[in-house]
């Protein structure tokens, strides 16, 4: 714990981490109190994934754009324009009654436009910390970052039980405009310039090391959605339970992340940390209880913020500083598209089959994302003792000779 504490010292670490969270609390609040909204709307679950799902594509598609654009006209821009658009359309869709389509459109729209936060964190935090603090700094990161499923899915609950599904909505789009305006105002946003990329979009991902952090990350957060979706139908929505059980899930991973996070990074690095997720997703669907629930997804949350970790310093470690950003833009999109595809396959899974059926929906996916690794390992970079930092731009210079 002493390492963490020396990183929050470093000057602008803390504010970095605090602002992105508040920006990013409603990550944890929007697919949770959008579900409740839409299935109460609409009876239906597939309904509600589908919505879900049709705003995850949107951030899927977006992620790389805008990364990208912050390196041709700067962060603060693009942020700001962004984070306008999209309080917008979240609050359309709480406040607006539409038919699913229209529901659809409109959280494409959100999530076209969600705020590229996450890769923005991630492409400054090299340049605040020595290279030796990067890997346990990603670490603390992707544990904190569990404060916002821990208490997001927690306060969205009571919010739409006690008030309704709207004010839970409109809460988040609070957190996403105070957040953001937070985060745009730091220092390090606009010291830090991302250097215009001479690669075509896309071509980072010809990259071994960030497709197979692109397809693992996929893997691992349509785990997450399919038990996100899983849990709400086990307890229903007007129970407070599935709040509870989501965020001992986060807490497992908020565990797992300070506990495991100084480990060294190694070729079985991802395939082990997986390995844990998967292990506690397999038990989880054997009774579909509060307390059986609640062990079983502690356990497989210890797992899930070190392979977070693991991911970023793959990448990081594996590019130019210049395609960062784009290809931390690409690992989200791979995650956001795994979110869509786990919310719908959960969702028809839980009309057809039951709540359980979600719950083995999700271990199939945290299956995939172990063996991939596993099998991908000479493509998994050893940092055990390297520099985990980016590597650097070059680029010729003229030398005049007298």
């Amino acid at each position: 714990m002493s390492s963490y504490w020396t990183l929050l010292k470093t000057p602008g670490v803390a504010r970095l981490i605090g602002a992105q969270l508040t920006a990013r609390f409603p990550f944890g609040m929007l697919s949770l109190a959008f579900l409740i909204h839409i299935e109460a709307l609409f009876d239906s679950y597939a309904a509600a994934g589908l919505v879900l799902a049709a705003m995850s594509i949107g951030q899927a598609i977006a992620g790389p754009l805008t990364s990208r654009l912050m390196g041709r006209l700067g962060m603060r821009p693009v942020l700001i324009v962004t984070m306008i658009v999209c309080t917008a359309a979240i609050v359309v869709m709480a406040l607006v009654p539409l038919p699913i389509v229209g529901l659809m459109v409109v959280g494409f729209i959100a999530g076209l436009s969600m705020p590229p936060i996450q890769p923005a964190v991630r492409t400054i935090y090299p340049k605040v910390v020595n290279s030796r603090q990067l890997t346990p700094l990603f670490s603390l990161d992707a544990s904190a970052q569990e404060i916002i499923w821990v208490l997001g899915p927690v306060i969205a609950t009571f919010v739409a039980i006690q008030v309704s599904s709207t004010a839970g909505i409109l809460l988040a789009a609070f957190f996403l405009v105070a957040g953001g305006i937070w985060f745009v105002a730091l220092p390090e946003v606009g010291r830090v310039r991302i250097p215009r990329s001479r690669r075509k979009l896309g071509v980072v991902l010809k990259k071994p090391e960030v497709l197979l952090s692109t397809v693992v990350g996929f893997m691992l957060v349509a785990a997450c959605a399919a038990v996100e979706a899983g849990v709400v139908a086990v307890f229903g929505h007007g129970s407070a339970n599935a709040g509870w059980v989501l965020g001992i899930f986060a807490i497992g991973s908020l565990i797992g992340g300070l506990a495991l996070g100084h480990l060294p990074i190694g070729p079985w690095a991802l395939a082990s940390r997986m390995l844990i997720v998967t292990l506690g997703l397999a038990v989880a669907g054997i009774f579909l209880n509060f307390w059986w629930l609640s062990g079983a997804l502690l356990v497989a949350g210890i797992g899930i913020a070190p392979s977070f970790a693991v991911l970023f310093g793959i990448v990081s470690a594996s590019v130019k500083f210049s395609d960062t950003a784009e290809a931390y833009g690409w690992i989200g999109t791979g995650q956001l598209i795994g979110a869509a595809l786990g919310s719908a396959l959960a969702g028809f899974a839980i009309d057809h089959s039951g709540a359980g059926a979600a719950i083995y929906v999700a271990a199939g996916f945290a299956a995939l994302g172990t063996i991939i690794p596993a099998l991908g390992r000479r493509w998994h970079p050893d940092l055990r003792g390297r520099d985990a930092g980016p590597i650097p731009d070059t680029e010729p210079i003229s030398i005049q000779v007298s």
